[in-house]
């Protein structure tokens, strides 16, 4: 009895290291990583290398020496194999091939010849084969044959003719619940969602949204099914995706490896050229301040304002485009919607400045010693301030709509349409607003 609750306990600290080199995992140096790995005992080790990801996978077999990279890399599915052995250099990646059995070899092979970002890139060629023609009864002995590590999920059969054609799929459930006599052709259902072995990745993602299915069958031109695909890949992909995007709105490049992998001169690269951008964008701003420098010296109260005015445009920019290039990457709008867009953008924008333009004229009217401290034209400066206010939140608000649409119309990704560009061009065209309505509505009060 003592012997059996101390192998227990073993147990419980055995996994519980493992949780603890899981959680801790995305902030480990490398040899930190190495040193964590080596500690744990082979199955939990195996655990940990299947569940990581394909660039932390190399890191951890980089080391090693080729004979024992061999029943690491046999421990992954294909398709996962595959995303490992693309993460290798290409003089390398024929060596890894070779470390696996010829089966699996050939199916890895074929997988390499997809992009990345394809379905047929995404997709496990193991999949359960089922023939229209057998019973349920023997359909169900296939099913078991075949999942003997030969196949990803056994959610469902898939029925192929012998062209390899998928003509239609069965559940498990259905398989167990179905009489035995009865044919797989009569159970299978045949309202069938496919996807093209060459859909993008992102399309990919949407179909699992759309249907809300655990794996969905890859099939070619000719309707010859190719794999599956299933939700944990998409999983994958969803945050491959949004990661992408947050890191464009952000003003810079995508990363392609992990934050604390990438190398810095990698990092300054990618992180430099927008800003080089957006620099140069800003450098307009400058010119902008100085066209207005001798109106600034008259009149300094107006000064205190050019913060407030730039940000309340480039905030409402940053808003529409994020929304745009959401609502874009989901689908729900497209190019020949850019009008009613606008439309909708230019109602939003007119009522979001006046909401700010009236805040901004009551913070000047109710500001005790109003006279001394903007002078005895405060009215007009009110006004002033609130115009400008409601311009330049329009403008931000159109600005930043409208720019995903002109990025997707000329073939750019509209996540390149990020917050910091949108609020660098409204700064420069909200600062000449603001200036041409003081001139308008001060007129020589303050000139």
């Amino acid at each position: 009895m003592k012997e059996s609750e101390d192998n227990e306990s073993e147990i419980v600290d055995e996994k519980s290291e493992l949780d603890r080199v899981q959680e801790h995992w995305p902030s480990l140096s490398h040899d930190d990583r190495l040193e964590a790995f080596k500690s744990l005992p082979r199955a939990d080790a195996e655990e940990l290398f299947i569940s990581l990801g394909p660039s932390d996978q190399r890191g951890l077999l980089e080391e090693r020496p080729w004979p024992e990279k061999r029943s690491w890399v046999r421990l992954l599915a294909p398709d996962d194999a595959a995303d490992l052995i693309q993460e290798f250099p290409s003089d390398e990646r024929g060596r890894v091939i070779s470390l696996l059995d010829p089966v699996t070899a050939k199916e890895i092979t074929a997988l390499l010849a997809y992009a990345e970002d394809e379905a047929g890139g995404l997709m496990n060629p193991r999949f359960i084969r089922l023939r229209p023609d057998v019973t349920v009864d023997v359909a169900i002995r296939y099913l078991r044959a075949q999942a003997r590590g030969t196949a990803e999920t056994i959610h469902y059969g898939y029925v192929l003719d012998p062209d390899q054609r998928l003509l239609g799929t069965v559940s498990f459930r259905e398989l167990l619940l179905e009489s035995p006599e009865k044919l797989v052709s009569d159970i299978m259902t045949t309202d069938l969602v496919t996807l093209p072995e060459q859909m993008d990745q992102e399309q990919v993602s949407r179909e699992f949204a759309k249907y809300d299915l655990a794996s969905l069958p890859v099939v070619d031109d000719h309707g010859r099914m190719k794999g599956i695909v299933t939700v944990d890949d998409v999983v994958d992909v969803v945050e491959e995706e949004a990661t992408e995007d947050i890191q464009k709105l952000g003003g810079s490049e995508a990363l392609d490896e992990p934050y604390m992998q990438i190398s810095l001169l990698r990092m300054i690269r990618k992180r430099a050229i927008w800003l080089v951008v957006l620099f140069f964008g800003e450098m307009l701003t400058t010119i902008a301040m100085g066209h207005y420098e001798l109106d600034i010296q008259r009149a300094v109260v107006l000064a205190l304002f050019i913060p407030l005015i730039i940000s309340s445009g480039g905030n409402s920019g940053s808003q529409a485009t994020s929304m745009i290039i959401r609502a874009i990457a989901l689908q729900e709008i497209r190019l020949r919607d850019w009008w009613r867009v606008l439309m909708r953008e230019l109602l939003t924008g007119l009522s979001l400045g006046a909401i700010l333009g009236t805040i901004g004229f009551l913070r000047i009217m109710l500001t005790p010693a109003r006279e001394d401290a903007f002078g005895a034209h405060y009215m007009q400066l009110g006004l002033t301030v609130s115009a400008s206010l409601v311009g330049v939140v329009l403008l931000g608000s159109v600005t930043g709509a409208m720019l995903p649409f002109l990025l997707r119309r000329i073939g750019l990704d509209p996540a390149a349409a990020s917050a910091p560009l949108v609020a660098t061009l409204v700064d420069v065209t909200g600062l000449i607003l603001y200036f041409t309505f003081a001139s308008l509505i001060l007129g020589g009060a303050l000139f």
